[in-house]
């Protein structure tokens, strides 16, 4: 269990999808490069194998925890984390019901 303060500690928001393509190096591998508004931001994530064209993905909303840590995977850093849900080890990306402002705050 967690309390409100640890929660509110999260900062989440709605990322606009500007790109996302295959790192060579990586076989899962995903560099995505959001637009939050006021600033761009490259996330890493494994999700290659469960799409097979990146371009569908382009202006997608997404919920994006942006205030962890940055880490660096196969080069690439990471500067946030794709919120998605699990189904089944697939993931499915969430997106708001409908468009908002890019940098829109997730409460």
């Amino acid at each position: 269990m967690v309390t409100l303060e640890d929660f509110k500690k999260l900062e989440i928001k709605i990322g606009t999808v500007i790109s996302a393509e295959r790192v060579p190096e990586g076989e899962k591998l995903v560099k995505f490069v959001f637009d939050f508004g006021s600033e761009k931001r490259q996330i890493m994530a494994g999700v290659a194998e469960f799409f097979p064209d990146f371009s569908v993905l382009a202006g997608k909303q997404m919920p994006i925890l942006i205030n962890l840590e940055p880490r660096t995977f196969r080069g690439h850093e990471s500067q946030g984390m794709i919120m998605a849900a699990n189904l089944d080890g697939h993931p499915v990306f969430l997106s708001p019901e409908e468009k908002v402002p890019a940098g829109s705050v997730v409460k």
